[in-house]
């Protein structure tokens, strides 16, 4: 029998693409939540019903870690995880150490509900670290004495975006044509709707206790298949599936990874590939041996989400966010550097406007330096808003001083001071988009 309706229920993760929805679903259940996550400032304001603790649990590795923040709640959901190591995310530590520490904590205070939402393809022997790490987790929640349900779900498509669902409205609005890498992979999505369904009726005592199960829909399909779905759920025209050769998959995973080191969370990483490569498959059946709720398939997912012009929006923008970063920082970095070189030219037209040869020396070099500064610092996703926002004030500033100084050059005929202007709005732009999520 089900248990009783309300309860106390802790979410790891409870602000992530498949977190929030569960979060959502459970305040609909009646259930009093605590969600918990590195940084919760954005989710404190979107769900103020929510009780929020900003942890990170790579940190919690121990049973004590946990006791204080487990103690009370009826049931725990682990809905948290990482891609790929980085600076921001170890893998063993999220995956494994801190569910094994979790597990502990749980028995220790008593909790006998657990839910780890786990990975289609988690396999304790994959040479990739995420699956492997995902079922070494897996295996502690299973190895306890807890009632616990373990779900892998297939690729999770919700109304969020970002990381690999990002990635596929981006491919999919593509200008002309879809360009895809393994667009024959097989694939099966799930809803995240459904996801978060599979999580009530755990949290409730409706599914078979100690049961690992797969949350697929029925029929597998080609990438290409989701690219075309996907493209026509964004009302965009037809396009032709355009294969794109392996080896330019591995050069933007090479490039992805070495972006993943400066902090930026790319779906293009090797891990994703190597996913894909083994394709997004899992048993249809699983589910609907146990429940007589049925998974949504693919096109269903996305009607009951319609697009409209924001989906364009994020999906044209998406593929152009490295585009503009990388401008950016190109375009300072080399100004400072041509600054560095030319010192003397640029002082010279500082002293014929009146300022003494030091001065105008100095505020050359300063200049340089700034714009180096700001230009390498971009590149680090930790550095990149205080960057941008060095560059709207350091360009407002040399607008400032040169209109003071030098009106003329207003006038001057290749529009050095003109092109400055486009460049402020390019970073204003990048400021609107830095949001991963």
């Amino acid at each position: 029998m089900p248990d009783s309706p309300r309860k106390k229920v802790l979410v790891l993760g409870g602000y992530g693409l498949i977190g929030e929805a569960v979060v959502g679903r459970l305040l609909g259940d009646g259930h009093q939540v605590t969600g918990l996550g590195r940084d919760v400032r954005d989710a404190e304001r979107r769900w103020p019903a929510v009780r929020w603790v900003a942890v990170d649990m790579a940190r919690l590795l121990t049973a004590e870690d946990w006791l204080s923040i487990v103690v009370g709640m009826d049931a725990v959901i682990n809905a948290a995880g990482a891609l790929q190591d980085g600076p921001r995310d170890r893998l063993d530590d999220v995956h494994r150490g801190a569910v094994v520490a979790l597990v502990a904590a749980c028995e220790q205070a008593g909790i006998s509900r657990f839910v780890q939402i786990s990975a289609i393809g988690a396999d304790p022997a994959s040479p990739d670290a995420f699956f492997s790490t995902k079922a070494q987790g897996d295996k502690a929640v299973a190895s306890s004495s807890l009632e616990w349900t373990v779900l892998r779900p297939g690729l999770v498509i919700a109304p969020a975006a970002y990381g690999g669902t990002a990635l596929l409205r981006a491919l999919a609005a593509f200008p002309g044509f879809i360009p895809a890498v393994m667009a024959r992979q097989p694939i099966q999505t799930v809803a995240v709707t459904d996801v978060a369904e599979a999580v009530s009726r755990a949290v409730a005592g409706s599914l078979p206790p100690r049961l690992s199960v797969d949350l697929v829909e029925a029929r597998p399909r080609s990438l290409a298949e989701v690219l075309v779905a996907f493209r026509a759920w964004l009302g965009l025209p037809p396009a032709r599936i355009v294969p794109m050769p392996a080896f330019l998959g591995r050069i933007a995973a090479v490039v992805a990874d070495g972006l993943g080191l400066l902090g930026w969370r790319s779906p293009l990483r090797s891990a994703a590939l190597a996913a894909l490569a083994r394709g997004v498959t899992g048993n249809a059946t699983s589910w609907s041996e146990i429940s007589d709720h049925k998974l949504q398939p693919l096109e269903a997912t996305l009607a009951a989400m319609p697009a409209h012009v924001q989906e364009r929006w994020f999906a044209r923008l998406w593929l152009t966010k490295p585009i503009i970063f990388g401008c950016l920082s190109l375009f300072w970095l080399v100004s400072g550097i041509v600054g560095f070189i030319r010192q003397d030219a640029a002082a010279d037209i500082l002293v014929s406007h009146g300022l003494s040869p030091t001065l105008a020396l100095g505020m050359v070099l300063a200049g340089s330096v700034a714009d180096i500064l700001v230009g390498a610092a971009i590149l680090v996703r930790s550095l990149a808003r205080a960057a941008l926002m060095g560059m709207v004030a350091i360009t407002l500033a040399y607008l400032g001083a040169a209109t003071a100084l030098a009106p003329d050059l207003w006038l001057d005929p290749l529009g050095a001071m003109v092109k400055a202007v486009p460049a402020l709005c390019l970073a204003l732009v990048a400021l609107a988009i830095l949001d991963e999520r």
